[in-house]
């Protein structure tokens, strides 16, 4: 066996642990996020102020964006101090949608269109496709509910009824719930993203 081989198969070793290692992130993402449709959460928008880093809204409140970031802290991974940080380096390239003139580590990460350039930025842009298959476990889905409006979910293990696609966990209004929705609206992005 020459060196060459011997480098390629040492390459081969290392890229599947690695892709292995990035299949059981998006597993336990997906897993973390199932955890918190046991949580009672009623939908509540309201500005607030939170610590920073790692700060939360009351546990008992939240919107569609803090769902995506409660499942990222039970991975260790604060997702308010990630946007915040990435926010203070290139507040231009963040949508301008609310008039600020300097990022907000309160609110900043809990508007969809902050998270989806976030993730188009630091993470993996997947395609939008009508096909089930294309959405896996630990992807992040973002709909277009008309008028403006935005939503964010996070795609599990857990199969349809039917068992054609994942379920989605979300929060639209009926606290953090799995439901069979992910094409009930328009999908505006699909990513993956592990720090």
């Amino acid at each position: 066996m020459n060196i060459k081989s011997i480098i390629i198969g040492v390459l081969c070793i290392l890229s599947f642990g690695f892709a292995g290692g990035q299949v059981q992130f998006y597993q336990q993402l997906a897993d973390s996020t199932l955890v918190l449709t046991q949580q009672k959460v009623v939908y509540d928008p309201v500005y607030r102020v939170i610590d920073y880093p790692h700060g939360d809204v009351p546990a008992n409140k939240g919107v569609c964006t803090d769902v995506i970031i409660r499942a990222y802290r039970k991975l260790g991974i604060d997702l308010q101090k990630e946007v915040h940080e990435d926010m203070k380096s290139n507040f231009d390239v963040y949508p301008q949608n609310w008039g600020l003139s300097r990022p907000d580590p309160n609110i900043d990460h809990r508007r969809v269109p902050n998270l989806m350039t976030f993730f188009a930025r630091h993470g993996m842009v997947l395609r939008i496709t009508d096909n089930p298959n294309d959405y896996r476990p630990g992807d992040i889905v973002c709909w277009d509910l008309g008028g403006g409006v935005t939503h964010i979910g996070i795609v599990t293990r857990e199969k349809s009824s039917n068992g054609q696609r994942y379920q989605i966990v979300h929060n639209i209004g009926a606290g953090q719930v799995l439901e069979d929705c992910l094409f009930r609206y328009k999908i505006i992005g699909h990513y993956r993203y592990q720090q």
